[in-house]
């Protein structure tokens, strides 16, 4: 596994979070819960995208803090 990429779009408001390479990404698939899945050509889930991250994006975030547990 790469590293785990997080990005926050304070202008459209989203999280996306890759698990891979963002450029193998080759469909999109709605979860109807304001997730989008990214998969690669086998169809392996390689990253999210979280529509509408924050309630208030009047309030964007500065920066975004990330806990990692690690078993």
């Amino acid at each position: 596994m790469e590293k785990v990429r997080v990005y926050y779009d304070s202008k459209g408001n989203t999280l996306n979070v890759w698990f891979d390479d963002p450029k193998k990404e080759h469909i999109s698939e709605e979860t109807g819960e304001e997730v989008i899945l990214a998969k690669d050509r086998r169809g392996k889930v390689i990253g999210f995208e979280k529509l509408n991250f924050l309630a208030n994006p009047k309030h964007a975030l500065k920066s975004l803090p990330v806990e990692v547990f690690m078993s």
